[in-house]
């Protein structure tokens, strides 16, 4: 990924932490807490027609694998490291 990229992604967290303020402090706790293999995850959206449309899905270790790569890249484009040369 290029500096733009991290640039780009930066700004977006910026603004989805303005726009859902609840988003991260509940991403913290949930991280906090612990997430392991075997966890439900629930997600529910509902359209604004009103149509609602749900899932759960059971954490599996490749889950939890992935988690961490995008912790670390998430982590990554909060605060890139310059590239060496």
């Amino acid at each position: 990924m290029n500096a733009m990229d991290f640039l780009r992604i930066r700004q977006s967290l910026s603004e989805l932490s303005v726009n859902h303020p609840k988003l991260f402090p509940f991403m913290r706790a949930v991280q906090a807490a612990g997430l392991a293999e075997g966890s439900v995850v629930e997600m529910k959206v509902t359209t604004p027609e009103g149509k609602e449309l749900e899932t759960n899905l059971r954490l599996t270790a490749s889950d939890l694998e992935l988690i961490r790569m995008l912790r670390e890249l998430g982590g990554a484009a909060q605060d890139p490291q310059p590239e060496e040369s």
